[in-house]
């Protein structure tokens, strides 16, 4: 008795699902890498410190430079106005306002900073450092 071969179809790979998925992969990398970019987006230098802590993503960041500009949450502003924007952040926040100053910016700048946002209703601070 004779058998009969049947003729095998050539095996084939689908790569529209492995598309998807590392355009899926490329999208989730794009997005968290804007939002970890945040806190870097003003080229300050930081106080060193010992102990630091992880940013907290809701919190209201003040920044200021070492010319004493004034920057909320990464755009510029002025310190008329700071209270006024940052109000609505802080009852937001319960209370906790992120501060990063230059190491080698003027002390009355911050410290005028400081004034607008305890007016503000700010109650504590976050002040933002490097580790060692």
């Amino acid at each position: 008795m004779r058998r009969r071969f049947r003729e095998e179809t050539p095996i084939t790979f689908d790569f529209a699902p492995m598309v998807d998925v590392v355009l899926l992969l490329l999208i989730f990398f794009l997005l968290t890498s804007n939002l970890a970019a945040r806190q870097n987006t003003l080229p300050l230098d930081l106080p060193r410190a010992s102990t630091t802590v992880q940013e907290t993503p809701n919190l209201p960041l003040v920044s200021v430079t070492t010319a004493g500009k004034v920057y909320l949450n990464g755009r510029e502003t002025t310190l008329t106005r700071l209270g006024a924007l940052l109000k609505p952040l802080i009852a937001t926040s319960g209370g906790l306002v992120g501060l990063r100053a230059d190491e080698r910016g003027t002390y009355g700048a911050v410290v005028q900073v400081m004034d607008i946002i305890k007016k503000a209703g700010g109650e504590r601070l976050a002040l933002g450092t490097r580790g060692k």
